[in-house]
């Protein structure tokens, strides 16, 4: 294709030529009927860009009015603890998620440094968005000094320009309420609000909106093959969700074995328990609205919520 184009743009030299020959020299004139298509022109593409926009927002707004007449679900307050406590003991191995405020490690899963309530990290482009949007509300943070190496290193395992002190630097803005409060919104933002929004719009209940959201936790908000948007789409190729007058418990079961299958073929011989002895679990025993008290086990450790 390209030894297409190349050869086509050599003869354009020599056809402008013999129509340059042929016709009078309207030049003027031409100017202006090429200035007039070209407002025209542009005048169009920001009417389809208005309409566009415009249809966007009625479609929004047609899904909040949607959403306002459904229950809270996953985010009625004592289901979203609960989700935060779900989501840690795989992300950090405890149900107390707010002792994790201040955890960063390099666990060598190529995505450098993994850090926080939900694991963000200097890899994936989230704690990057983190520290940028915290330092914009606080410019004299202990972690503002270390953007510009952030932003080289974000979609790499490197820690160039942040060893030795970086991991010293967040524990101790850990410390602080306000960076607490800003991994909680980050989390929110990125994380929680679109997965809930999404499943409730998918006719999915409480522990459907927890499946999306853990999965939107591991797999980040990409459109890719392998982020939770392209897993929802390939789950969806398969079976229907319920908002499309699918089977609730079939669909989850598909995106579940949609998301193990990225899993491993991300990270072969990953351990698989978030789903394996959590989420199918509860699926087995139809707790569609994660129904407390609830037992389930991660990377062999039993956790229970009364």
């Amino acid at each position: 294709m390209k030894r297409v184009g190349v050869l086509l743009l050599g003869a354009l030299p020599v056809i402008a030529a013999g129509v340059y020959l042929a016709v009078p020299d309207d030049s003027a004139d031409s100017a202006d009927t090429a200035s007039s298509v070209s407002s025209s022109s542009q005048a169009t593409d920001k009417s389809a860009r208005d309409d566009a926009k415009d249809r966007a927002e009625e479609e929004r707004e047609a899904d909040d009015a949607l959403i306002a007449d459904l229950p809270p679900g996953l985010a009625a307050p004592a289901k979203k603890e609960l989700a935060q406590q779900l989501v840690s003991s795989a992300e950090n191995s405890t149900t107390k998620w707010r002792t994790a405020y201040g955890s960063i490690e390099d666990v060598g899963d190529g995505d450098g440094y993994t850090a926080g309530i939900v694991g963000f990290c200097t890899g994936t482009h989230d704690l990057l968005m983190l520290v940028e949007r915290y330092t914009e509300a606080h410019p004299d943070n202990g972690l503002a000094k270390y953007l510009p190496a952030l932003r080289e290193v974000d979609g790499s395992d490197s820690h160039e320009g942040l060893d030795p002190g970086f991991t010293a630097a967040w524990q101790a803005e850990a410390e602080l309420p306000a960076f607490r409060s800003a991994q909680e919104e980050e989390r929110d933002r990125v994380y929680f609000e679109p997965a809930v929004r999404l499943a409730k719009l998918d006719g999915l209940g409480t522990l459907g909106q927890f499946v999306y959201y853990d999965a939107m936790v591991f797999h980040g908000p990409d459109t890719d093959a392998e982020g939770f948007y392209g897993l929802r789409e390939r789950a969806m190729a398969k079976a229907r969700t319920p908002g499309q007058g699918g089977s609730e418990k079939a669909y989850l079961d598909t995106f579940l074995d949609v998301r193990e299958q990225a899993m491993r073929d991300k990270r072969p011989g990953i351990d698989t328990s978030r789903v394996d002895t959590a989420q199918r679990r509860f699926l087995a025993a139809g707790n569609m609205e994660l129904a407390t008290p609830l037992v389930w086990e991660m990377y062999g450790d039993t956790y229970r919520v009364p």
